[in-house]
């Protein structure tokens, strides 16, 4: 006697009930109990609880369903909130969209770079290399929750052919360039950054009583409107200011609303938007003298590469910038040209002469 239930069915087999189903185009059979002990009933139910639990775990072999549930459930538990809406976005929109039913355990390496050259065709190296970091780690914790036995992002590549934009710095004299076209408070934030190595956020969200003697205290940021700690534990840090600079800020001190009122408030005493403050009073005064190619990070990069020419310890301006030495090194400070000659030259002289 047999009685079906959606993909399943019971049978009767010396004594018991046997439940029977497919899974992935396979069928399975279990025994449900004795018939004698267990109604008809009682065994369909146990049926569909086990027909239920197994396309629960299949769902979990599926990409879609895996990065929505196990990833972005673990890994969101360590991610600022900034952090954490840009890497859901990006996942969802360039990696889940696409791969959404795909089995975990069908991907193979030559893929998923395939997958990355046709990436690379649409979007910056820089987008395309944060995919191939999510793909990576999605697939070690795929491995970690015993879905997949090997990671086929592991080798992945950022293609060549992906947009790279300069990283560039700008040298002492567009430093005075900048200093001399801004208006008082912008020439302050850009000094800030370009002296203090200061990251926006960090701007922003200072307030006159982090005004020090001959420091600010970084003991916030302010991402998107909203208040939050600094990026990481190197960014809670006393950041040294050169005498003009600080003898600048006091002077603007008088504008304060209170003594405990943000440096740079907005008109309803909020910090100022970033955005707000770039796109109308600051760019368009840049553009003006050429320098329409600056941005924040440009001016931060800057002070990296700059006080690298002055021979400044390495490790003196990683903690000023509120980074690891190997950041400081690898990512903000670059070198010019004029630095370079004289090394090159002495290189000739010493091997020639």
């Amino acid at each position: 006697m047999r009685r079906r239930y959606s993909t399943g069915y019971l049978r009767k087999q010396r004594g018991r009930w046997i439940g029977s189903w497919y899974a992935d185009g396979v069928r399975k059979s279990k025994s449900l109990g004795l018939i004698s002990e267990v109604s008809k009933g009682d065994a369909s139910d146990k049926l569909t609880d086990l027909i239920r639990a197994g396309k629960a775990e299949t769902d979990e072999t599926k990409f879609g369903p895996f990065v929505r549930g196990p990833y972005l459930t673990f890994f969101s538990r360590k991610w600022k909130e900034s952090t954490r809406s840009k890497n859901v976005n990006r996942v969802q929109v360039h990696l889940v969209r696409e791969l959404e039913e795909r089995d975990l355990r069908s991907f193979r390496r030559d893929e998923l770079q395939d997958f990355l050259d046709r990436k690379a065709a649409k979007l910056s190296g820089a987008m395309v290399t944060h995919l191939r970091w999510d793909l990576k780690q999605i697939f070690d914790l795929a491995i970690a929750e015993g879905k997949v036995e090997l990671n086929p992002a592991l080798m992945l590549f950022t293609p060549r052919n992906a947009t790279r934009i300069p990283r560039r710095t700008m040298t002492a004299s567009e430093v005075s360039r900048v200093c001399s076209v801004l208006a008082d408070r912008e020439r302050l934030i850009a000094k800030l950054a370009i002296f203090g190595g200061m990251r926006p956020g960090e701007i922003f969200a200072l307030s006159w009583v982090d005004v020090g003697q001959s420091f600010v205290e970084v003991r916030q940021r302010v991402y998107e409107g909203v208040l939050d700690s600094p990026k990481s534990e190197k960014g809670y840090r006393k950041v040294a200011l050169p005498a003009c600079l600080k003898s600048e800020l006091e002077r603007y001190r008088s504008t304060a609303v209170s003594a405990e009122s943000f440096v740079f408030p907005s008109e309803v005493g909020t910090p100022m938007s970033k955005h707000n403050v770039w796109c109308r009073n600051i760019q368009p005064k840049l553009k003006a003298v050429g320098l329409e190619w600056c941005n924040f990070q440009v001016m931060r990069r800057t002070h990296a590469t700059l006080m690298k020419e002055l021979n400044a310890d390495p490790k003196l301006v990683a903690d000023q910038m509120g980074h690891t030495l190997d950041v400081n090194q690898n990512v903000y400070t670059q070198s010019s040209v004029e630095v370079r000659l004289p090394l090159v030259n002495a290189l000739e002289q010493a091997v020639l002469r």
